[in-house]
């Protein structure tokens, strides 16, 4: 699998990311790093809390990340996420936190396919 077939799977945008970072290289580096981030587990754990204010905060970090690294799906799932969150607990949290769910599943299943790939 090339790193744009990775891409492809998982609903980002490799000609924007490649443009944005200039070299594949630190594009594969930096999507590789993105299995090692643990935002999910800290947005999984602070949803089950209630600690709303925390769990935006993941969100907000995963949002970041996905724009910088052009993850559009996942991107669009959990901006609608951390929009709902900012001001607490809102009654769509719950269905956006499963899609988010979801998408990153998709996402990190797409990068070991491709980290598989290269050995």
């Amino acid at each position: 699998m090339t790193l744009k077939e990775c891409y492809e799977a998982l609903g980002g945008n490799y000609e924007e990311v490649i443009s944005r970072l200039r070299s594949e290289r630190l594009v594969q580096k930096f999507t590789l790093k993105f299995l090692d981030d643990k935002s999910l587990e800290l947005l999984k754990e602070s949803l089950q809390s209630e600690n709303y204010e925390e769990a935006f905060r993941a969100a907000h970090t995963i949002k970041g990340i996905c724009q910088n690294l052009s993850f559009d799906r996942l991107l669009a799932s959990d901006n609608a996420l951390t929009e709902a969150l900012r001001n607490g607990k809102s009654p769509e949290a719950d269905s956006l936190a499963k899609q988010v769910f979801a998408d990153y599943e998709q996402t990190v299943s797409a990068i070991r396919e491709f980290q598989a790939s290269i050995g």
